[in-house]
């Protein structure tokens, strides 16, 4: 009977225990199921990382102030070969576009003519010393029967007169025979300076006429020196610093051939107009060049590139890193913090691929090169080192 009444109070502590078990196993779970949403809450989510973007850290530097324009070349000389005597053009004596010397010959004029005036000049000089001959002795003849009074002083007078105007006729004569030879050399065109000669005006076979248009037989020019000329906006003019006249004589000149390259000889400037053209607000200068292998030829464009002195205190920042806006120009820089903030710069002119800044960068200042499109001004950058870059070539506009 004892068991009997037992059995019902220990039933019920089992099932008292399967509660608390049941309690036990829902709390467990639940914590397993807290621990697994953990890594899904906001205090557990990792940083965000910066944007990636090379910086460049920048500092002062010193840069040619290089002015550029575009020049024509010209010879140093540019002369008109024409005829000096009137006759047939016999031959050409040169190969059109060739670089001729001083002196040689470039065309024959029929020389008969000439040689016919050459032999009559002769003549005429020897006719007229055997004439002054006569009359130096009829002179010194008379002179004794003058002393002697056996002639009147009329007739010396007379001789004397003849022996006079024998002697002025027989200059005359050297004079006449002088000029033939002349005409005949003439009848032989030279060069009259080194350079380039151009193509042939008249053909073989013309009749050429001194002093007239048909006289022009080719041109010339002369390739070295070589001379650029070129003119410079008043803009450009002002970047100069000091006297603008004094930095323009003093300045050095470099050229860019049509391909790009670059002239290997240096040039000065030999001429410089004293006024500003009016109408195009641009000063004219010309400059000299040496040209031993006749690279550069009339007529020809070439880039001018004047230095005319250095500025210092600027900055060079890639042109990529540059934005410009309706108003004016930024680039992007980091904070201490590495956040990006925006800053209005000044800029001057091209240096190569790079923009040169005149104001509002400071030594130092870290300038964001790329991924512009995702940067923005509080973002938050990291930061990459920029490639290391070669010296600054010379400024472009």
């Amino acid at each position: 009977m004892a068991f009997v009444h037992a059995w019902p109070d220990f039933r019920g502590r089992c099932a008292l225990l399967c509660s608390s078990l049941s309690a036990l196993g829902f709390a467990a779970t639940l914590l397993a199921g807290c621990e697994q949403g953990g890594a899904n809450t906001p205090a557990s989510k990792p940083a965000e990382a910066g944007i990636p973007a090379k910086v460049l850290q920048v500092a002062p530097q010193r840069v040619p102030i290089v002015l550029e324009a575009v020049g024509q070349v010209q010879g140093s000389k540019e002369v008109e070969v024409r005829a000096r005597v009137s006759g047939i053009l016999l031959k050409r004596l040169y190969k059109e576009g060739d670089f001729v010397r001083e002196g040689s010959s470039l065309f024959q004029i029929d020389p008969v003519p000439y040689q016919i005036a050459l032999a009559q000049a002769r003549a005429q000089l020897a006719q007229e010393r055997a004439r002054q001959e006569q009359t130096r002795r009829e002179a010194v003849r008379l002179k004794t029967l003058a002393e002697e009074k056996a002639i009147s002083q009329k007739e010396f007078d007379d001789a004397i007169s003849a022996q006079k105007m024998s002697d002025a006729t027989l200059q005359a004569a050297e004079a006449n025979l002088r000029q033939a030879e002349l005409n005949l050399s003439y009848t032989l065109v030279t060069a009259p300076v080194s350079g380039v000669a151009g193509r042939i005006a008249r053909s073989e076979g013309s009749l050429v006429t001194a002093g007239q248009d048909s006289s022009l037989l080719t041109t010339m020019n002369q390739v070295d020196p070589i001379w650029i000329r070129f003119s410079l906006s008043e803009s450009d003019l002002a970047k100069l610093p000091g006297q603008r006249l004094d930095r323009i004589k003093s300045a050095e000149v470099r050229l860019a051939l049509p391909d790009g390259s670059p002239y290997p000889l240096k040039g000065r400037l030999n001429f410089a107009a004293t006024q500003i053209d009016p109408r195009l607000a641009t000063q004219e200068l010309r400059a000299a060049f040496g040209n031993p292998r006749v690279q550069l030829l009339p007529g020809q464009f070439v880039r001018v590139q004047v230095t005319a002195g250095e500025r210092d205190n600027v900055f060079l920042v890639p042109q990529t890193a540059v934005v410009q806006t309706e108003k004016t120009f930024l680039v992007f820089t980091l904070d201490k913090e590495n956040k990006a903030e925006s800053r209005p710069v000044q800029v001057g002119d091209w240096v190569g691929s790079d923009w040169m800044i005149l104001g509002g960068l400071k030594p130092e200042d870290r300038v964001i090169l790329d991924n512009l499109l995702k940067v923005r001004p509080g973002a938050a950058v990291s930061p990459q080192p920029a490639e290391a870059k070669a010296a600054a070539p010379a400024p472009t506009k």
